[in-house]
């Protein structure tokens, strides 16, 4: 297979890249220590391998810069920087930008209900999204039993409901490929669950 003639990522890539990498420096995932830009950096992995272009390369990059690093000033900052799409797409991965943020299973229904009516193109970053948070959750459980579930807001019950209703909406929002490996995850998870 030869190369494109035209690359696939560009400079402004490279740029997305190296910001996303320093707004998140002093980040951590979710009860490691793991630097949180290894997330990012999974998450725009799959967006590609699932057929993501540059603008929702870069979005999948920046899909959390709002909700956890500078609010809708951050927002405007993307805007400004990486145009309007990315924006956009950015803005569609957000459930909140409060602070403090709203009660956990409210904000998780209002963010299931609002992805109805968003566009595939950032349903493709959400998903990539929600891919490697799952699949991270069942790595995290395989390694450390049930004691991940404390983690997480909605513990176990909540995390489980969570997950299969986001199936079931990029099943039916967004069918192919990308929505059945989400499926495959959810379903090892609720089968780990049953054991831990």
């Amino acid at each position: 297979m030869h190369p494109p003639d035209d690359p696939v990522l560009t400079a402004r890539f490279d740029d997305a890249l190296a910001f996303a990498s320093r707004i998140h420096r002093t980040q951590c995932r979710k009860g490691t220590v793991i630097p949180y830009v290894s997330h990012l950096l999974a998450v725009t992995a799959i967006a590609l391998e699932n057929g993501a272009d540059e603008d929702q390369a870069i979005a999948a990059l920046l899909h959390d810069a709002v909700e956890d690093q500078g609010g809708l000033e951050q927002l405007e900052t993307i805007r400004a920087r990486f145009g309007e799409d990315v924006a956009a797409m950015v803005w569609d991965c957000t459930d909140a930008v409060d602070e403090p943020k709203p009660e956990w299973r409210p904000r998780k229904e209002a963010y299931i209900a609002s992805l109805t009516a968003k566009p595939r193109r950032s349903l493709a970053v959400s998903l990539a999204d929600k891919t490697h948070n799952a699949g991270a959750i069942n790595a995290d459980l395989r390694a450390h039993g049930a004691t991940v579930w404390d983690r997480f807001n909605g513990r176990k019950d909540g995390t489980l409901w969570y997950y299969s209703a986001l199936a079931e909406v990029f099943r039916h929002y967004l069918p192919g490929d990308a929505a059945e490996r989400f499926g495959r995850e959810v379903a090892e998870m609720e089968e780990l669950a049953a054991r831990f």
